[in-house]
């Protein structure tokens, strides 16, 4: 929602009860403790990227300067700062994976989905990335597409996981 008067994105109720939820797990004088979290809730309920509006707002309400909300949204990797496709895929790089062809992994998804790592799809469906580590060494390589993580992956493998996306 935006304040037509002042310009700037307001919270909904909702998002400002959950992260109330995590405020309240911190001391009352730490509450940007929740940064991590506002910033994560208030992505997912906008489209799966953050604006400048938006991380303003999630500064204003937790009382920080806005540039250190933007010194966290640029600094960790699960933040996306333009628009992305519908679903996510990260691709796991670390050396467990490196080791176990995760190099052909990220190929092979370029190659079917006709983007690089760091773009999104025509159709939007799909934006490509990669990740230092999504801890699951014990089956590299993996990625994962959302919230859900897929191991012990080879093309077929890839092709089957794809086809169940909308």
């Amino acid at each position: 929602m935006i304040d037509e008067q002042k310009n700037t994105v307001v919270l909904s109720k909702e998002i400002l009860q959950e992260i109330d939820t995590w405020v309240e797990k911190y001391p009352p004088d730490q509450k940007q403790s929740a940064v991590l979290f506002a910033l994560t809730l208030v992505q997912e309920k906008h489209g799966g990227w953050l604006t400048e509006a938006l991380m303003d707002a999630v500064a204003d309400y937790l009382g920080m300067p806005r540039v250190a909300v933007y010194e966290v949204a640029t600094f960790y990797s699960m933040y996306d700062l333009k628009p992305v496709g519908r679903h996510k895929i990260h691709v796991c790089n670390n050396i467990s994976c490196m080791l176990r062809n995760s190099d052909e992994v990220i190929q092979h998804l370029e190659n079917k989905l006709d983007i690089k790592v760091g773009q999104t799809t025509a159709d939007g469906k799909f934006t490509l990335k990669t990740a230092e580590c999504l801890a699951a060494c014990a089956n590299a390589p993996m990625m994962q597409i959302d919230k859900t993580y897929y191991e012990d992956l080879t093309k077929e493998k890839i092709d089957k996981i794809l086809e169940q996306f909308d």
